[in-house]
């Protein structure tokens, strides 16, 4: 079993950042690539980006390419998403998954609990 935890989440106006990071205490936490994904009140979990298990590639919505950025530090088990130039409609509350990098959800295994992101305009 993955545990996966989330931190980083919290109010900000819109236009500011933040960075989320998802930790993990599994020592095969190098096999697994990474992904975030989002839930809004009243809208399905969509995917935000992905990444490799090596950090060398990466994949994003549209909707946050261009200012949402995910790395990795494998030395620490951790994986990040940064989030730049945000907006009320980013408003959500973000999910890092372990297991793989497509953008459809039922292809992940281990699932953090999520921290909520609001940003206020």
């Amino acid at each position: 079993q993955v545990q996966l935890v989330e931190s980083g989440g919290g109010l900000v106006q819109a236009g500011g950042s933040l960075r989320l990071s998802c930790a993990t205490s599994a020592r095969t936490f190098n096999n697994y690539a990474m992904g975030w994904f989002r839930r809004a009140p009243v809208r399905e979990r969509e995917f935000v980006a992905s990444i490799n298990w090596s950090g060398s590639s990466t994949n994003y919505a549209d909707s946050v390419k261009g200012r949402f950025t995910i790395s990795r530090d494998n030395a620490k088990n951790t994986v990040y998403l940064r989030l730049n130039s945000l907006q009320p409609e980013d408003t959500a509350v973000y999910y890092c998954a372990a297991g793989s990098v497509t953008s459809d959800s039922r292809r992940y295994i281990y699932w953090g609990q999520g921290t909520q992101v609001t940003v206020s305009s």
